[in-house]
């Protein structure tokens, strides 16, 4: 049966303290929701036993994300759009930014929450194995104070917490200290999105020399609760990546789960395809660590402190979120790999970034940028722009009129990508796309300054 709207009460106090003071006054009679996406799902069947319900949707106290030097706080009902749109999430904490993109489509993802996934306590929820791989640490509220909870204590069991009656969770907390880790997102289901999972894996691991330092992996709906594989790991940790350690690890992580037969699969398949997800990122830790030491500077540059392989790769671009999101791939195997992750990690970025990176070049013609470059930056510019300071008198002076005409009409100096044009191409290339719309002239920089990227890139890596 239906459910009847007249059989419930919707309150929105509107702010934290007049929610907790609710809870407190009549503890376990009221229901927390913000996105609401579960709830409704049992309200639409008719099956959501809370007939009072509180909205959380508009406490701002709920809706910040914080950043100090060694953590992130997200509060609990910051959505899944706010996750995988936040600077810092993506390059730092990419498994939980993964699992962030698997969770529903786009309408789910406005309006589902952290906080609302950790307390549905469902074993099969994405990103929850996210949250275990990085130790994730629970700020708990109620009108009687603060309570911090490690994230691994939460679940009691299936649909348990340790949430009392009157609590809410009010933020999660993130060391960061995992951006130097190898990371792995796998989910398999139906479909990637719009899908409960069969199995989930969030993995982490440092790898030197072919031996694995430090390795982190959790699992979802292979157990009543959220899995951290304690005792797989204990197995792989200071040993060597090897065929027969990869082979012999299915067995270990199949001993150490505990699935079940549901609609959506069965105990056997889950138990095969948890020791298939994990072998496979043995696999790439592996591989990674075969090609590793192919080039000395991507190599060094693997190894070095974040903020000072940020410094290293910025001239190459010029936008700090882009250099930032580079450094926290690392490591990089190879060129191809560095060159392909710059690429999409480019195109990634927003009009903020790109013209950051635009202001970080000189005018054709000209040897001071807008923003103050680096050493490098510059020198490479007066590399790539030699054809111009060579060039007849006429051409330099219309190539400072178009420079003009172009800042005039799109608010932007124009960006081209110099190497091997002459003066006189570059003065054609930028009177032809004085004739573009603001719109195709962005796409058209875009491009230019992922051309310029790319020959920075591997003249770094020249050394």
């Amino acid at each position: 049966m239906r459910a009847d709207p007249h059989d419930y009460q919707l309150v929105s106090p509107g702010n934290l303290q007049d929610v907790l003071s609710l809870l407190h006054r009549e503890p376990g009679q009221w229901m927390p929701i913000a996105g609401g996406t579960d709830v409704m799902v049992l309200y639409s069947a008719g099956k959501l036993p809370n007939k009072n319900l509180v909205n959380l949707w508009n406490v701002r106290e709920l809706r910040q994300i914080a950043c100090s030097a060694d953590r992130i706080r997200i509060g609990a009902a910051c959505t899944y759009t706010a996750l995988r749109n936040h600077e810092l999430i993506a390059p730092e904490f990419p498994l939980l930014a993964e699992a962030a993109s698997w969770t529903g489509g786009i309408a789910n993802q406005n309006r589902g929450t952290l906080g609302g996934n950790i307390a549905n306590a469902s074993p099969a929820a994405d990103s929850l194995p996210s949250l275990l791989a990085y130790d994730a640490e629970l700020t708990l509220v109620s009108a009687r104070g603060e309570r911090r909870l490690p994230y691994r204590s939460f679940h009691r069991g299936y649909k348990q917490t340790a949430l009392a009656p009157d609590e809410l969770i009010l933020e999660i907390s993130l060391p960061r200290r995992y951006s130097r880790y190898i990371s792995h997102a796998r989910k398999v289901g139906a479909r990637k999105a719009q899908a409960i999972s069969k199995v989930c894996l969030a993995a982490l691991a440092q790898v030197a020399d072919g031996t694995i330092q430090d390795i982190r992996l959790a699992l979802g709906s292979v157990a009543p609760v959220p899995l951290r594989l304690h005792e797989t790991e204990h197995a792989l940790a200071g040993k060597k990546l090897e065929t027969s350690l990869i082979e012999s690890t299915r067995n270990i992580v199949s001993q150490e789960i505990r699935p079940i037969d549901d609609i959506r699969s069965t105990a056997r398949y889950r138990a095969a395809v948890a020791g298939n997800l994990v072998a496979e990122f043995l696999e790439k830790l592996r591989a990674k660590a075969e090609t590793l030491n192919s080039n000395s500077v991507l190599a060094r540059w693997n190894e070095i402190a974040h903020e000072e392989a940020m410094r290293e790769i910025l001239p190459c671009c010029g936008s700090t979120n882009w250099a930032a999101r580079m450094a926290s791939r690392r490591p990089f195997r190879d060129a191809a790999s560095l060159l392909a992750a710059s690429d999409e990690i480019w195109r990634r970025l927003g009009e903020s970034d790109w013209l950051e990176a635009f202001r970080s070049h000189p005018r054709i013609g000209e040897s001071r940028a807008e923003k103050t470059a680096g050493a490098q930056s510059s020198a490479w510019s007066a590399q790539e722009q030699q054809s111009v300071s060579s060039a007849e008198n006429a051409v330099k002076l219309a190539l400072v009129q178009g420079n003009r005409d172009y800042e005039q009409k799109f608010g932007r100096i124009f960006i081209v990508c110099a190497t091997g044009k002459s003066a006189r191409e570059i003065l054609e290339t930028l009177q032809r796309r004085l004739q573009n719309d603001p719109a195709t002239e962005l796409q058209q920089a875009v491009e230019e300054q992922r051309q310029i990227m790319q020959i920075r890139l591997k003249k770094w890596l020249a050394g």
